[in-house]
């Protein structure tokens, strides 16, 4: 075996010296060093763990004790609704309340990763009450690049803070708005809420705990988007089947969307968890229908045009699977014109054009850093750090894109007022 392995290695180290040879003669620097690493083959073995990004640990930082003496130890993050990136200082996260920590456990572990894992809320209470133990501190604040607390809006904590409900959405700002007003969505409460920049209440849409369908009624909303001129449209929602359309004041023009006359079949404009909703350059509207697995578009007037599924749908699916099934969570269009999709079913970012063809996918099931479990929200800031809201394993990640990472893999920036460049 030494011999062989001898007569091996000597005809390797001839090349490997007459390349050098050759290199050092024809480098203009006269060595060879960096010009002979280069013609060697590239590090092999390992893979994207999570995709062209690297993950930022230890991010968000735990909270720090306020004036209001409320104090953080022993409690942890709760579920995450939402998160949106103004800029790479100013990161907003929609929290749905802090919970109790159990004794001895690490400052700031988030439920899922408790061993044992207690999921993303506390066993219900004697009244059926989801997550009883949490609090509702926090429920809207503001971090910096390095995950420090800048902001927070503690006199809206106790808005909701109702009974039966769980907390925020979506946290969401418009891009065409200069006035960077804060709009929240709280799908349990059946309402919509729009703050100024600075946290005045000016407009609430929807009545506390009182679902319907009309122009101020709805039935678990999730998501808002906008057309350049103010005009919004809402995705209603878990319970609902529609979407509403709303002019820039927030009057009530339209809706459209029905729950399937056939669960086993759903046709067009019939939706199953009315979930994200974004809108392209030009004007079509893009609808997660999530119970359903798919995506479906339409004009601004609700016109059906076209609809894709996601990934597998389930048992008899001719896609396979194996089990798994696609759950779109949350979808944003970038101003390049790409479809970026967070699946709570695969637990993946997607990527599509806006014709629906499948362009590319990364990340897992999983509690460890970097995994996803409910990846619910997702946004990118002006310097392309993603983030990710999980309601499941209860954080927000924040991932820097690699050196050098392939720009097709990236998601593309945001739609934004003005420039691109941080403000």
């Amino acid at each position: 075996m030494h011999a062989r392995s001898w007569s091996l290695t000597v005809p390797l180290a001839v090349v490997l010296l007459s390349l050098a040879g050759l290199v050092s003669c024809s480098s203009p620097m006269g060595g060879s060093e960096d010009v002979l690493s280069s013609a060697l083959p590239q590090e092999r073995g390992g893979q994207e763990t999570f995709g062209p990004y690297e993950l930022v640990e230890n991010w968000p930082r735990g909270l720090p004790d306020g004036p209001d003496g409320v104090t953080h130890a022993g409690w942890t993050w709760g579920s995450m609704g939402s998160v949106y990136a103004e800029s790479p200082d100013r990161i907003w996260i929609a929290m749905r309340g802090e919970l109790p920590l159990p004794e001895g456990a690490e400052p700031w572990t988030p439920y899922a990763l408790l061993n044992p894992s207690r999921g993303n809320a506390p066993a219900t209470d004697d009244n059926g009450n989801r997550g009883y133990e949490r609090r509702y501190h926090h429920v809207i604040f503001v971090v910096d690049g390095d995950g420090n607390l800048v902001q927070d809006w503690p006199q809206h904590d106790e808005l909701f803070a109702k009974r039966g409900g769980r907390g925020p959405h979506k946290i969401k700002m418009s891009p065409y708005d200069p006035d960077k007003h804060v709009w929240v969505v709280d799908d349990n409460q059946h309402q919509i809420f729009k703050f100024t920049y600075d946290g005045e209440l000016v407009m609430t849409l929807g009545e506390s705990m009182m679902p319907g369908r009309d122009g101020n009624h709805f039935s678990r909303p999730t998501d808002i988007a906008w057309l350049p001129d103010g005009t919004f449209f809402i995705s209603d929602g878990y319970v609902g089947k529609r979407v509403a359309k709303f002019d820039p004041d927030g009057n009530f023009l339209m809706d459209w969307g029905v729950a399937p006359a056939d669960p086993s079949n759903p046709g067009p404009n019939e939706f199953n968890t009315v979930h994200s909703i974004a809108v392209s350059a030009d004007r079509r509207v893009f609808v997660v229908d999530r119970g359903h697995g798919r995506v479906q578009v339409f004009d601004e007037n609700g016109e059906f045009l076209d609809m894709f599924y996601t990934g597998p749908r389930g048992e008899g699916d001719p896609a396979g699977g194996g089990g798994v099934v696609s759950r779109p969570y949350a979808h944003l269009i970038t101003a390049d014109q790409y479809l970026w999709i967070s699946d709570g079913g695969t637990h993946r970012i997607l990527k599509y054009d806006l014709d629906g063809n499948y362009l590319y996918g990364w990340g897992g099931p999983g509690s460890q850093p970097g995994q996803f479990s409910g990846p619910h929200a997702l946004t990118v800031d002006q310097d392309g750090n993603l983030y990710t809201a999980e309601v499941f394993n209860g954080r927000v990640q924040k991932f820097r894109p690699k050196p050098n990472a392939d720009p097709a893999k990236l998601i593309g920036q945001e739609v934004r007022l003005g420039a691109t460049s941080s403000n």
